[in-house]
């Protein structure tokens, strides 16, 4: 008998990286997780965000970044400014930084559902991979011809599964997208 609980944590890892992607993934109300791919220099060295400040949303159309140490608050204001992506202009008072959250534009939604769907792909393509080593490894094991068909569909409906729950995923995340 051929055991794919590899393949499955494996699939389950893929899966998971992609939820924490799409998290990140800007929808027009607030969310700290907006801001979970800005890295700013601090201590001579890019850190992430989370590492030199705490995150929160005040409200649906506000995050407030209170950095660790008030020396770090310009450095942190440019990194959020130059990632284009967000499309954010943060200020700061010296103590916090404000970054209001503009609704976003019809054009601009579709071009975020787009972005995303690169993200699905890509997620896709990693269960798929992961579904190719499992192959690999059943064509190397000595088993009968039986067992192996076996295994072989059970990966390929564990492949089938996974794909089905990231374009659930997507589709829930394209529907609050375009919420407006």
């Amino acid at each position: 008998m051929f055991d794919i609980t590899e393949y499955r944590e494996a699939m389950d890892a893929v899966l998971a990286r992609f939820k924490s992607e799409l998290a990140k993934v800007r929808t027009g109300r607030a969310h700290p997780d907006m801001l979970a791919s800005v890295k700013a220099e601090a201590y001579g060295q890019y850190m992430p965000l989370n590492q030199i400040a705490n995150v929160t949303a005040q409200d649906g159309t506000m995050l407030l970044v209170t950095p660790f140490d008030p020396a770090t608050i310009q450095n942190i204001s440019a990194a959020i400014r130059a990632d284009v992506t967000l499309g954010l202009n943060p200020s700061d008072d010296g103590r916090v930084i404000r970054v209001p959250i503009p609704p976003l534009t019809e054009e601009r939604r579709r071009e975020i559902v787009k972005t995303t769907s690169n993200k699905v792909e890509e997620a896709k393509v990693a269960i798929r991979g992961v579904r190719e080593d499992a192959r690999k490894d059943i064509k190397s094991a000595e088993l009968p011809e039986d067992p192996k068909a076996r295994a072989e569909k059970e990966i390929d409906d564990l492949t089938k599964e996974f794909v089905e729950k990231i374009d659930t995923d997507f589709k829930a995340k394209e529907a609050e997208i375009m919420k407006i």
